[in-house]
């Protein structure tokens, strides 16, 4: 099978999608494919130019962050009619925005932290909610941007006047306790993990994901089985939710005093490293990461 891999993007996740990228092209090569990478630039007609020149039958897409999963891609794709892995244009777009994302979730009975979208402005003026809370983009991933204001806290005002990410941020209750994700591979969850940041990270930060020994990852989760049926049984309703395709990964706070678990986030476009998340529970289930690769391809050409 002819399969073009979209690596890199312009997004600040750029860096952990090209270690995506010439992962699943190494696997993908050594499952027999015929396999060409496109690093995606700023240039857009330059990628649909490599695109048309590879002539491929699926694409597999491993580009993360902002042009990559928020549907603008997928746009694209569709357009030239190429089948693509991971999830289409309007699922994509709506887990993206994390402010439509808790709307639907939330619609659905599904379980999301108290919260709601700021403007800037009305961030700079007061705390949105009792401290402490979380300021997040709306529509960014791999908690680039993400911000704890704890009680006490006097950094605020800063926060709102060296924002970055637009003119809207996502303010949501502090859930304290463990971040736990878990994954689903089409209409199968497939376990849930523990992720615990090493004792220098304030929380699970961008840095905590990815710099070696940031964070160690405990798979299948100790936790109770009705906590660890509840997770998956989110994580599955989730993906359906937002009308997810191919695979996606739910991102949770537990607090086990409390017995609160509540969604974060939903993942259209999971880490692929070899040591991502995803890739890590589907080991555990006895799927390799080729085997994973290779489904995902051939799932998208069965849609």
């Amino acid at each position: 099978m002819k399969v073009a891999v979209l690596l890199g993007g312009t997004s600040s996740e750029r860096p952990v999608s090209l270690v995506s990228g010439e992962a699943a092209v190494e696997a993908l090569r050594e499952k027999g494919h015929d396999v060409t990478p496109i690093d995606v630039g700023p240039d857009i007609a330059t990628t649909i130019a490599s695109l048309k020149a590879a002539a491929p039958d699926v694409v597999f897409n491993a580009l993360h962050g902002p042009r990559g999963e928020d549907g603008a891609i997928q746009g694209v794709l569709e357009w030239l009619n190429l089948p693509y892995t991971h999830s289409g244009i309007r699922a994509s777009a709506v887990a993206m925005d994390k402010g439509a994302t808790r709307i639907l979730l939330a619609a659905a009975g599904l379980p999301v932290a108290q919260g709601r979208v700021v403007t800037v402005d009305e961030l700079a003026e007061a705390d949105p909610l009792p401290a402490p809370y979380v300021i997040k983009p709306v529509a960014e991933g791999s908690s680039v941007g993400v911000e704890i204001v704890r009680t006490g806290d006097n950094r605020r005002t800063e926060i709102a006047q060296t924002w970055r990410f637009g003119k809207d941020a996502l303010v949501e209750s502090f859930i304290p306790g463990r971040e736990l994700t878990a994954g689903v591979m089409g209409d199968r969850a497939l376990a849930v993990t523990d992720i615990l940041p090493c004792e220098t990270a304030a929380f699970y930060d961008f840095e905590a994901k990815y710099k070696a020994g940031g964070s160690r990852h405990v798979v299948p989760a100790e936790l109770p089985k009705a906590v660890t049926d509840r997770a998956l049984d989110y994580a599955l309703r989730a993906h359906q939710t937002l009308g997810c395709q191919g695979a996606s990964r739910t991102d949770f706070r537990y607090d086990e005093d409390t017995d609160t678990l509540v969604i974060l986030e939903v993942n259209t476009q999971p880490g692929m490293t070899p040591t991502s998340l995803l890739p890590e529970q589907a080991a555990y289930c006895g799927i390799s990461y080729p085997e994973l690769c290779d489904w995902m391809v051939r799932e998208a050409l069965t849609r």
